[in-house]
């Protein structure tokens, strides 16, 4: 399974798993609350001290920590340790408020390197890859994170970074690329554009590892289809490392998540507490071993579900689905939820891109919810069904899905703007 398959550590009895995870958790927590003013004050608070965490069956007595507390302590107050020893930052956007900072002591650097390594491994990769990362570099960790895990498994590196789609192509063309890194959504452009400049026959790419942004098993097989890959989905946030905090096997059947380093919950979103393994809820991860940044029951607000069901692959590891959307971005419309994902898989069964936007707006004290979608050039010249039958098709398949009204509007190809990075499919108008 290529040269960086750490099978001792990703094979390991869920008994010993438990039991490492429980060391690293009592080093972590006596860390924290000696060197983090916020973490001691929050445990002092709920009457926690280090020596009541004697194992991870003990989690649950630490509170929750919440991306409102990291705003609150920005830029220094969750640092456990000196600048000195810091060698980088990362951060997230800031589009919902202050930004988040991450900190990475060099030990924290190798840590990340080796989870995005058994990511590539996972989907085929080895030193003998061509791996273009089209990820974001900067701030943004998606590039940084697969450019060094790139590196540890001595494969040949592009760090394209996004956008420029001419100059992916040509390097995908000349240099023979055979794993693609970036968002499914630019993935599925590169598709797009691959086939419009009919060079298919160029294109040697055998896998793909698309994350950053939520994403349907129908689009999976529909860049699978375009781009002659095997679709890999890779997780990770900025809070906790960037990618790789959990990536997909050969399976396709979730994510395993990298126990030796993160200790994955399900809790209920509405109570806080733990709930039993398949349930659906919100994901919370602790970081056990990181150094600079270390998180402890750091709420994400992504829903998904955790299982143990043996794997084909032989891991071990802890898998958690895909994301089946987020706490903070689930739409509430006329008192339904109401996720962006359902409307992908709508849209997609019924043979359409994934080019859509969703518009929410407030008329009259009443919720209004728009679909636009764009057509291909393939059914424009089908004359079998026009666009008012198409529409009104989408119309009752959402209504079967949402069990909501959706009026659905579709425009010309291409009319609604290509993302390089994260899609923006949600325009609300109500928080405006």
């Amino acid at each position: 399974m290529g040269n960086y398959y750490q099978k001792d550590i990703e094979t390991m009895p869920v008994e010993e798993i438990k039991k490492l995870q429980g060391e690293k958790l009592k080093k972590q927590v006596r860390n924290v609350y000696e060197n983090v003013a916020f973490y001691r004050k929050r445990m002092d608070e709920a009457g926690v001290k280090p020596e009541d965490i004697n194992g991870i069956e003990d989690l649950h007595k630490l509170p929750f920590v919440t991306k409102a507390d990291l705003r609150d302590e920005y830029p220094y107050g969750m640092l456990a340790r000196p600048m000195s020893d810091c060698v980088r930052i990362h951060s997230t956007s800031g589009t919902t408020g202050k930004r988040v900072i991450a900190y990475y002591t060099q030990h924290d650097i190798d840590l990340w390197d080796d989870c995005c390594a058994r990511a590539l491994v996972a989907a085929g990769g080895s030193k003998d890859d061509v791996v273009q990362i089209s990820y974001g570099f900067g701030l943004f960790t998606g590039g940084a994170g697969l450019n060094g895990g790139s590196h540890k498994l001595g494969s040949l590196t592009l760090p394209m970074s996004s956008g420029n789609t001419e100059r992916q192509l040509q390097f995908m063309c000349d240099l023979g690329s055979t794993i693609l890194c970036c968002t499914p959504s630019y993935a599925a452009y590169l598709a797009e554009s691959i086939n419009e400049r009919g060079i298919k026959d160029q294109i040697k790419l055998k896998a793909g590892i698309f994350g950053a942004e939520a994403w349907s098993e129908e689009m999976r097989k529909s860049i699978e289809t375009n781009l002659g890959l095997k679709a890999y989905d890779i997780y990770g946030l900025t809070e906790i490392s960037g990618p790789g905090v959990s990536f997909e096997c050969e399976a396709q059947d979730g994510m395993h998540v990298n126990e030796d380093h993160f200790v994955a919950e399900i809790i209920d979103p509405e109570t806080g507490e733990v709930l039993p393994e398949g349930s659906v809820g919100e994901l919370v991860f602790s970081c056990i071993d990181k150094e600079a940044f270390p998180l402890l029951r750091y709420r994400t607000r992504d829903l998904c579900r955790l299982t143990r069901e043996q794997c084909s692959c032989g891991r071990t590891f802890i898998k958690m689905s895909r994301l089946m959307g987020r706490t903070d971005d689930m739409l509430i419309i006329r008192g339904v939820n109401v996720f962006p994902s359902q409307i992908e898989t709508v849209l997609i069964n019924n043979g359409y891109p994934a080019n859509y936007q969703i518009i929410v707006d407030r008329v009259n004290n009443s919720d209004t919810l728009d679909v636009n979608v764009e057509i291909t050039p393939e059914m424009l010249s089908d004359t079998t069904m026009g666009i008012s039958e198409r529409e009104k098709k989408l119309v009752a398949d959402l209504k079967a899905m949402l069990g909501i009204k959706a009026a659905v509007h579709i425009v010309e190809p291409k009319s609604i703007a290509r993302s390089e990075g994260k899609a923006v499919r949600i325009i609300d108008n109500r928080k405006i």
